[in-house]
């Protein structure tokens, strides 16, 4: 069980074009069993990133901040942590999507951008529909629920996550606090293998793995694995 004062806030950041819900559902259920305040953050579509590290900031001046993070989440709160090292306490980065700034050939990005151009031209509702018949039920649902509530500023949201610069692999290796990276083995937009490589270069890192089967049943199963695994690696820096 994670040893943390009960002051310590989670704060949990969506992924590009998702919600407050998900994040909670996330991570809320890990939180609450060790007795840690839960912040869902609901990202303003209009000002993605500064949203989301305005409510880390927030955090951090009530007391130590534990960030937690889905694909464009984990990036921001692994960035945010980097340069509020005293004020963390460590970092859950789940579903990490790239690595570096040139986002190019990333499957996130390329995804969020083709999806704001389509509601450009062809309006929400269309593309819900067709995002539904291409998606899993349980991510179709998520999915229709935060487009919904980020429309009419949903394009300009995932144009704003598709340009983000995640973070490189010299920024990686020069992470000192403790993180844990968990990454579904069968999801083409978040590669296992970037998951890895988080993994590999952080130097206070560990990784779980996870299934998108298990994902949909439970999104819960991110904080599960999450938790787990950042407890293990303060157990071991704790006996070093």
């Amino acid at each position: 069980m994670l040893r943390t004062p009960p002051q310590v806030t989670v704060v949990a950041l969506p992924g590009t074009g998702s919600d407050a819900d998900f994040a909670a559902r996330a991570f809320g259920p890990a939180a609450a069993a060790r007795g840690l305040r839960l912040h869902a953050v609901e990202p303003d579509p209009r000002a993605v990133i500064a949203s989301c590290t305005a409510a880390l900031d927030a955090a951090a001046e009530r007391g130590p901040v534990l960030a937690a993070g889905i694909s464009l989440g984990a990036a921001i709160a692994l960035d945010w942590a980097a340069g509020h090292r005293t004020a963390t306490v460590g970092v859950i980065t789940a579903l990490p999507a790239w690595t570096g700034a040139e986002t190019a050939a990333c499957p996130a990005a390329l995804s969020a951008s083709v999806t704001a151009e389509q509601l450009r031209a062809d309006g929400l509702e269309a593309v819900i529909e067709r995002m539904r018949a291409s998606s899993p039920e349980w991510l179709a649902d998520a999915l229709t629920q935060s487009w919904r509530g980020q429309w009419p500023h949903l394009p300009q949201a995932l144009d704003e996550a598709a340009a983000y610069a995640w973070p490189s692999l010299e920024q990686l290796a020069a992470g000192d606090v403790p993180v844990a990276v968990v990454g579904a083995e069968d999801d083409p937009v978040h590669p296992i293998a970037i998951a890895e490589q988080w993994a590999a270069t952080l130097p206070q890192a560990g990784l779980r793995r996870v299934t998108l089967a298990e994902l949909g049943a439970d999104p819960a199963v991110l904080g599960r694995a999450g938790f787990a695994e950042l407890e293990a690696a303060l157990s071991v820096s704790s006996r070093a």
